[in-house]
């Protein structure tokens, strides 16, 4: 095979340079060389895109982590801007935002608050004007009314209270604060049970949590005769559930229970009591904590509230 190069070059004085090569063998097409250092650039390539991409997304992470915080906590501290213009930018609005929401709750707090305190004073006439009037059926009707209205400004202001207050998180032994519960309303010879429970400890609001499940059992011995308690942990959430062995609740109604004020038929009576804000306070601190209350009527009677706690 021909593999020489011939070239020729006229110099000054008229004369020509001649001069032949022979062109060396042909290497094949993937050496070792070749491949080592295809290798070693796509390394090169493949480290620097993931450092760029990291060092690019990173402050991205961070405001992930502080919009998941904030779901839990509206009072959770604000993120650090950092990162590329448009990175801070993002922050910074994050945290406007975030103060807008605090704002606009302590204003709702507060209104709440002036409102239900402002009610009491007509109210207090109110009655003075009834409990003047001759004795008679209309009369006590009245004031059962004027009772039950001064009932759910007492839980009003609870909850304006509890909203304002501001309780630290803390790591808590789940299952020792329900057995604690359940313990204090036996010995008040109350027909409340519970299943055995390892320690399992999660941080959350103590005073919060211990509301929650005190209404939930509360709701079962009063509506229901009796209340069963279970705790059941998974790597991924703690999850309780009260049962109880009363008639349960219309489908349609399971959810509707949740909206503040509402009461189900049955449970319109001074005998029951209630106001209609304990299923409403009770799902506001579950989903502060990240978690949700369902109800479900079980399929041999009765009532299931299960509070689902995410780790």
């Amino acid at each position: 095979m021909w593999r020489s190069l011939s070239a020729g070059l006229q110099l000054t004085n008229g004369q020509y340079l001649h001069f032949t090569a022979i062109l060396p063998e042909s290497a094949p097409a993937t050496s070792w060389q070749f491949l080592m250092a295809l290798l070693v650039m796509s390394a090169v390539v493949v480290l620097s895109s993931v450092w760029a991409v990291r060092r690019v997304t990173a402050p991205l992470g961070t405001v992930i982590q502080a919009a998941e915080r904030l779901g839990r906590n509206v009072n959770a501290p604000p993120i650090v801007a950092a990162g590329s213009r448009e990175m801070r930018r993002a922050a910074n609005a994050f945290n406007d935002m975030q103060a807008k929401l605090q704002r606009l709750l302590e204003n709702r707090t507060r209104m709440l608050a002036a409102l239900s305190h402002d009610l009491r004073t007509p109210l207090t006439l109110l009655r003075l004007r009834v409990e003047a009037l001759g004795g008679g059926e209309e009369r006590e009707r009245m004031l059962g009314n004027i009772a039950e209205l001064d009932t759910m400004i007492d839980a009003t202001l609870q909850f304006a209270r509890d909203e304002a207050k501001a309780e630290p998180w803390r790591r808590t032994d789940v299952s020792a604060l329900l057995a604690a519960i359940v313990d204090d309303m036996q010995d008040a010879g109350l027909a409340v049970e519970m299943v055995p429970a390892a320690s399992d400890v999660l941080e959350c609001q103590p005073g919060g949590l211990r509301r929650v499940l005190g209404n939930l059992l509360d709701n079962a011995l009063k509506y229901g005769q009796a209340a069963h308690a279970a705790l059941h942990a998974t790597q991924g959430e703690i999850t309780i559930t009260i049962d109880d062995d009363g008639p349960g609740i219309p489908e349609a109604e399971l959810q509707r229970v949740f909206e503040p004020f509402y009461r189900l038929e049955q449970s319109r009576n001074r005998d029951t009591g209630g106001t209609g804000l304990g299923l409403a306070i009770a799902q506001s601190i579950a989903q502060a904590h990240g978690g949700q209350i369902a109800l479900a009527n079980r399929p041999e009677g009765g009532l299931r509230a299960t509070l689902t706690l995410p780790r």
